[in-house]
């Protein structure tokens, strides 16, 4: 990656003016912008309206400069630029006070040219190193799962993500009934902008009951809930994506997409899968299988939930297992219990 640390727009807070000046002149040589300002009021006042990309602040021969770093550095976005203290102190207990400030770096008067400028180049390739970084950061953190960035930040030095577990979870898989069907009769884009839609919503929803997506199913996904209220948080999840599939396609002109949706709850084995190139953090087992079964099996707009996620519920007076079914899984042995899910307001249609 190559960097442009010249042109960059620089802010010069010093009370003196001959000092003003002769910055001035140095920081010119590399086609800088120069702004200037000799008060803490006048400085806040011009990165109100120009944004800055770094600092040189006179600390002068009071805390009055110490004061100012601290401000600069409480300014919304401005709390990693790069800013340079200039003093006539040669003391180390003044240093450490101008670095604990806020100061990234910090040079003694009288100023060498070559130096400051040397300083300052270093500073600011620091700064887009760390921009560059934030970016990158801030894409990837749109494509992983917050439980496996919380994974990855408390994972100690050395010793990688934790080893295979076992453990119990709620599994929630939604799909798109007759989404073949319906990808031959709409124009590509209609339905790519149409699904990504919904797919939102139902990530929006699994986050805000407690949940995480494991992965996408191109037209659906796959949820996991854990911790103790992990099956009820799983069914009022999918009550809210049928609630808010059903207005969308009542309240507007939005395609009809007819959701099934499949719940079991169980133990399941999470960790990694995969290799040192590419690794998946996730969870698997029979429960997982038997969610997705669940999931094939449903209706246009049904929740299809086991008979153990019957018994998790209990008699709860919110979200209620009805119409129960003996009911032959492929890939299981024998027939299953399975109930169909209901809540206080219209959750699901026939």
């Amino acid at each position: 990656m190559a960097y442009n640390a010249h042109g960059r727009r620089l802010l010069v807070i010093s009370g003196e003016q001959e000092g003003l000046a002769d910055l001035r002149d140095i920081l010119k040589q590399d086609g800088h912008e120069v702004l200037a300002a000799e008060t803490e009021s006048r400085a806040l006042g011009l990165m109100r309206t120009r944004r800055v990309d770094a600092f040189l602040l006179d600390l002068g021969e009071t805390s009055d400069g110490l004061q100012i770093c601290r401000s600069l550095r409480a300014q919304p976005g401005y709390f990693m630029a790069p800013l340079l203290g200039i003093t006539n102190s040669s003391q180390s207990d003044d240093w450490q006070a101008a670095f604990q400030a806020g100061c990234d770096d910090v040079l003694r008067k009288p100023i060498e040219s070559v130096i400051l400028r040397a300083r300052l180049l270093n500073l600011l390739e620091k700064a887009d190193y760390a921009s560059e970084l934030e970016r990158v950061r801030a894409n990837l953190a749109r494509y992983v799962s917050p439980r496996l960035r919380q994974l990855l930040q408390t994972a100690r030095a050395g010793e990688g993500l934790p080893a295979p577990k076992e453990q119990d979870v709620c599994i929630l898989f939604s799909d798109i009934r007759g989404f073949t069907s319906l990808s031959r009769t709409i124009p590509a884009e209609t339905l790519f902008n149409t699904v990504s839609r919904h797919l939102g919503f139902q990530v929006e929803s699994v986050y805000a009951h407690g949940g995480y997506v494991d992965k996408f199913g191109g037209d659906g996904i796959m949820a996991v809930f854990d911790g103790e209220d992990m099956v009820h948080n799983a069914c009022a999840c999918a009550l809210d994506i049928m609630d808010t599939n059903y207005e969308l396609q009542t309240n507007s002109a939005e395609l009809t997409i007819p959701l099934g949706i499949g719940i079991h709850t169980g133990p399941v084995v999470a960790g990694n899968i995969g290799s040192g190139e590419h690794l998946d953090y996730t969870v698997i087992g029979n429960t997982v299988n038997l969610a997705a079964r669940l999931c094939g099996y449903a209706r246009p707009m049904d929740v299809v939930v086991s008979d153990a996620v019957y018994r998790a519920l209990g008699k709860r007076q919110d979200i209620r297992c009805v119409e129960p079914q003996q009911a032959e899984i492929r890939g299981l042995t024998g027939k299953v219990t399975l109930y169909r899910l209901e809540g206080p307001s219209r959750a699901v249609v026939s």
